[in-house]
């Protein structure tokens, strides 16, 4: 490193998982009194909107919708099914397929946690101006961008990957 440069700051890979993480303890403690974690409540909210839009989805769907692990899906409806909040059965189109959806009670705790997870929403993004901002917007815009551009399969040993950082 020369005189008078700076040392490199942080990676934007770096700071988007800060930021995960962040997100992610925040809505943990601010659903717990729900009885939720934060990745069930990203099932529970996802399976609302869905069954708002008239939609009953396989847990397979689900699993696509959120980005969550088609198996991580499976186990969280398990122990929400235990807990009351949705229902699996069997798909009638697709025995092998489970259908998901939450029940009254199910309903009734995530219109909750939608109120407790906006209201936290707005105090995480308030630096930027709040829910409505423009400055929220283009966030959220470039936010979608970077997920919906795909990966390249990734390749093993790769020479020029060697020695890098995310």
């Amino acid at each position: 490193m020369s005189k008078g440069s700076r040392p490199p700051g942080p990676t934007p890979g770096f700071l988007v998982w800060r930021l995960a993480n962040k997100w992610r303890v925040a809505v943990d403690r601010a659903v717990a009194p729900l009885g939720l974690t934060h990745a069930q409540y990203s099932l529970v909210a996802s399976l609302y909107g869905m069954q708002r839009a008239g939609e009953r989805p396989s847990q397979r769907r689900l699993a696509d919708h959120t980005g969550l692990e088609a198996l991580y899906v499976s186990k969280l409806a398990r122990a929400l099914e235990t807990a009351g909040l949705i229902e699996r059965t069997r798909d009638p189109r697709d025995p092998r397929a489970v259908q998901l959806a939450l029940t009254e009670r199910g309903e009734t705790v995530t219109r909750q946690a939608v109120t407790v997870v906006q209201e936290l929403h707005q105090q995480l993004l308030e630096p930027l101006g709040g829910l409505g901002a423009p400055r929220t917007r283009a966030f959220i815009d470039e936010l979608t961008t970077l997920l919906d551009a795909p990966l390249a399969p990734s390749v093993p040993n790769d020479e020029s990957t060697q020695g890098t950082t995310p």
